[in-house]
């Protein structure tokens, strides 16, 4: 099977889903209850998956007229897609359980949400490895480093959709966890680190796949996609969110009050605070449908011959 782009509407949706669920667990930790933060999570993270897997369904060419010719592939274990309907089931039941647990009870076992959290990473690391089963070499889908960028993809964008509507909903739960502003300064430099690698290797493949690999990089670095590549992906994917996240960052946003006592007449006001914060967080997404899409489109397969 060769994907197209429409394949990367159902490898964002998986992979934002997928990092939504685990910073929902993660508010477990949290250094305030997050009550608000972590149902948007546990909404975000199944919903997105399931619709992200209809994409699947339908693109795998079985349709609305033999949907469950893609659910009969499980008595295929040898397959990667096989595995990939097992791990997709199994994280949309349990994080399912898990979001009736918490409309119920109002909270949710630990060891519940971290069974999720860990399914979610298979799915997300799975999204990586899916291209892998396409029946076609190619060079640029490496399946040693693309399950590792898209999990960090992953929860650059399931990150990012919680702390967004986080912000319109509950603003006052945004700190619950101090460690995302870090993380939103550190994924995106892991992404840049991730995707030179990957180009680096692709670059430097050799044999049949040379011409291939070459082409696939031209494709992205000076070729068609460009402009979509360094505007969509670097600029505004990875870039944008770092210098917004750095300037909330100097400027004391989040800080503890009790250790910052000079700070104030530095901080920007809620609005200007909220304001860089949505900009970032939806940089984020841009840029993460970009790299998947990305990926699909710059690719190149190695000639038969």
């Amino acid at each position: 099977m060769v994907w197209d782009a429409f394949i990367a509407i159902y490898l964002f949706l998986a992979g934002l889903g997928a990092g939504a669920f685990v910073l929902g667990a993660l508010t477990n930790w949290a250094k305030k209850p997050a009550p608000a933060m972590k149902k948007i999570a546990f909404i975000v993270g199944p919903v997105a998956v399931a619709v992200g897997t209809l994409v699947l369904v339908v693109d795998a060419h079985a349709g609305f007229n033999n949907p469950m010719r893609f659910f009969l592939l499980i008595s295929n274990l040898g397959s990667v897609m096989s595995w990939g309907v097992i791990i997709l089931s199994v994280f949309l039941v349990v994080s399912i359980i898990d979001l009736i647990v918490l409309l119920v009870k109002k909270s949710t076992p630990k060891a519940l949400d971290i069974v999720g959290a860990v399914m979610a990473v298979c799915v997300a690391a799975y999204t990586g490895v899916l291209l892998g089963d396409a029946g076609v070499a190619f060079p640029l889908w490496n399946m040693a480093i693309l399950p590792v960028l898209f999990v960090v993809s992953a929860a650059s964008t399931g990150f990012a959709i919680v702390m967004l509507v986080t912000h319109l909903a509950k603003p006052e739960e945004t700190e619950a966890l101090p460690f995302m502003g870090k993380v939103g300064l550190a994924l995106p430099v892991l992404e840049l680190a991730l995707v030179i690698v990957l180009l680096a290797v692709t670059a430097t493949a050799d044999g049949s796949a040379a011409a291939a690999a070459s082409a696939s990089v031209a494709n992205l670095i000076s070729g068609p996609y460009a402009v979509a590549f360094w505007l969509g992906f670097i600029a505004i994917g990875l870039v944008l969110p770092f210098c917004l996240e750095m300037v909330r960052h100097r400027k004391g946003v989040g800080a503890d009050p009790a250790t910052s006592e000079g700070l104030p007449s530095d901080r920007p006001s809620g609005a200007s605070d909220m304001t860089l914060a949505l900009a970032g967080e939806c940089a984020v997404l841009v840029g993460g449908f970009m790299l998947r899409y990305l990926v699909i489109m710059a690719a190149v397969a190695v000639a038969l011959v």
